[in-house]
């Protein structure tokens, strides 16, 4: 039932945004609206949408920019909006990472009908934040059982505090990629990150003491300097 899906609304024209969340809401879809994509991006992280619905043309991080952010990690269904109607914006917008793209003005049936379609797709494939969620998450020798909670190091399960648990699945969840402290707190805490460096150093710090042979000399949880840490098969 559409009342069970949450949609993202990304527009800084309030008007526009005005009419999709009442069309969305009267169709019985719960909305949440941001003004630019910085903002799109962290509620992407804390709500967990089943759809997004973004405007290119937006202040500080356009559409473009937010969707290729969101991309790295979230398969969610991104329908991308915008004023201009060429050929090449559309390929831009497709290339960022968006699934469809809807010109304004548009009719209120035909968002719909986009989002309708959209959504039926995203629960034929599935997103990497449920369907990819399995019981296990192995990186080489180190599995973290999401089931259990727990980490199994070379054979050996290791319990872990759940900050503990949340940072390694953060991590473990993305082998190769690169989060900075911010990104860490933002997605773990679920709060805004201000001088959280020393924080999330802490706790990286005693996960290292859980799985590394030796944690001065880490195999997998490594750090990259002046960027942040990443987890990665040796």
């Amino acid at each position: 039932m559409t009342e069970t899906y949450q949609i993202l609304v990304v527009d800084d024209d309030f008007s526009i945004v005005n009419i999709i969340e009442t069309v969305l809401k009267q169709a019985g879809y719960r909305v949440l609206t941001a003004r630019d994509g910085e903002m799109a991006c962290r509620l992407v992280q804390i709500h967990h949408p089943h759809l997004i619905i973004m405007d290119v043309m937006m202040p500080q991080c356009n559409g473009l920019m937010a969707t290729m952010r969101i991309r790295q990690d979230n398969n969610v269904p991104i329908l991308m909006l915008s004023a201009k109607a060429e050929g090449s914006d559309r390929v831009l917008g497709l290339e960022a990472g968006a699934d469809d793209y809807l010109v304004k003005p548009f009719y209120q049936q035909e968002l719909l009908a986009r989002v309708r379609a959209l959504l039926r797709r995203y629960d034929r494939l599935g997103s990497i934040r449920e369907g990819g969620a399995k019981d296990q998450i192995p990186v080489g020798d180190i599995i973290l059982d999401t089931g259990a909670k727990q980490l199994i190091v070379r054979g050996d399960r290791v319990r872990l505090t759940a900050t503990e648990f949340k940072i390694l699945y953060v991590l473990m969840s993305n082998p190769g990629r690169v989060y900075s402290a911010e990104e860490i707190y933002e997605r773990v805490w679920k709060s805004d990150a201000y001088a959280v460096e020393n924080t999330v150093m802490v706790h990286i710090s005693r996960i290292r003491e859980k799985l590394e042979l030796n944690p001065k000399k880490p195999e997998y949880l490594k750090v990259v300097w002046g960027i942040g840490y990443v987890f990665e098969a040796p």
